[in-house]
């Protein structure tokens, strides 16, 4: 094998064996899905690479690619498009609900622009817009993946304590979404043979008779929870909060082991995230979420994240962008 031959696979490995070194020392890190997506990435070239080598292979290869570029050009903003329409009928007109819609429509006038004869500036800004539309897109596969693999690697055992972050009531009724949270932390104290404490998170939103603390607390007790192992935290109105508040509960109630946050399953890596922003340890767990409601809710995760993270997402845009400028000039 030649020096560009082996290129790839050493660049693939190199990426996987960092990804693996970060994963050990700190699972929480953005950065890791970053490294796994690049990982991922250059073992699928150099695959590709070796597959168009074979001449028996190559068929399949072309109609496998097509494939993936129907489903990315066609199928996927019709799918976007559906679940902006869904979110729009059963769960109102908000901008959040509305994000998986959005971008149906910009994938689709992105398609209809790049076939339109729009003059060198115009071809140039188009150009722009699809490699930023393809760094997006790597980041949100890339984050999509490793937050899978975050909850499956997580550590979930021998725990103490658990927080179960608040999402909003309806009225004072637990709705759906915050009862699958509360009975994936119902799951997780009754296999813990020492009994850990269960810490519910939130105040009193808009329309709400009370604190989504004092609800999941109802909830909680009619399920069987013994009162001393219930703790509320009636404050809290953001994740940030819920983590802080909830961990200073702890230390009072002698609960200094490891700790573990229930929420959503699509809201569980950036919970991590933020956890480790805030210098707490601890790591975080999900419960399903009606699958309608995840495209749109995934998309928020991943725009939450992008801006958290806004000076790095700016000076890849300014690159891209001068880059793009620069061989229009040339």
């Amino acid at each position: 094998m030649n020096f560009a031959g082996a290129a790839l696979p050493l660049a693939a490995g190199v990426a996987l064996l960092v990804f693996l070194i970060r994963l050990a020392r700190e699972p929480r890190r953005l950065g890791n899905a970053v490294w796994l997506g690049v990982a991922l990435l250059l073992t699928g070239a150099w695959l590709l690479r070796e597959a168009l080598h074979l001449e028996w292979l190559t068929p399949i290869v072309a109609v496998l690619l097509a494939a993936i570029a129907v489903v990315v050009a066609l199928v996927l903003p019709a799918a976007l498009l559906f679940n902006g329409a869904q979110m729009w009928r059963k769960e109102g007109r908000s901008k959040g609900n509305l994000l998986s819609l959005a971008l149906g429509l910009g994938l689709i006038t992105l398609e209809v622009l790049f076939f339109a004869p729009l003059g060198r500036w115009g071809t140039a800004l188009v150009a722009i817009a699809i490699v930023l539309t393809g760094y997006f897109g790597f980041l949100f596969v890339s984050l999509l993946v490793y937050s899978v693999l975050y909850s499956r690697v997580g550590r979930h055992r021998d725990v103490e304590a658990i927080i179960v972050l608040g999402c909003g009531l309806a009225g004072d009724r637990v709705p759906p979404l915050l009862a699958g949270r509360l009975d994936r932390a119902i799951r997780l104290y009754e296999r813990e043979p020492a009994r850990p404490l269960l810490v519910v998170s939130g105040g009193k939103g808009p329309g709400e008779s009370v604190t989504e603390a004092e609800a999941m607390h109802g909830y909680l007790r009619e399920r069987g929870v013994p009162e001393d192992r219930i703790r509320l935290e009636n404050e809290a109105t953001t994740t940030e909060e819920n983590l802080r508040l909830s961990a200073a509960l702890l230390p009072q109630a002698g609960r200094t082991g490891r700790v573990l946050a229930v929420t959503s399953n699509y809201h569980v890596f950036r919970t991590a995230v933020e956890c480790r922003r805030l210098g707490l340890p601890i790591h975080a767990t999900g419960s399903p979420t009606a699958r309608y409601f995840l495209p749109s809710a995934l998309l928020r995760e991943f725009a939450a994240l992008i801006l958290h993270y806004r000076r790095t997402t700016i000076a890849a845009c300014v690159l891209i962008t001068g880059a793009g400028v620069t061989l229009a000039i040339v």
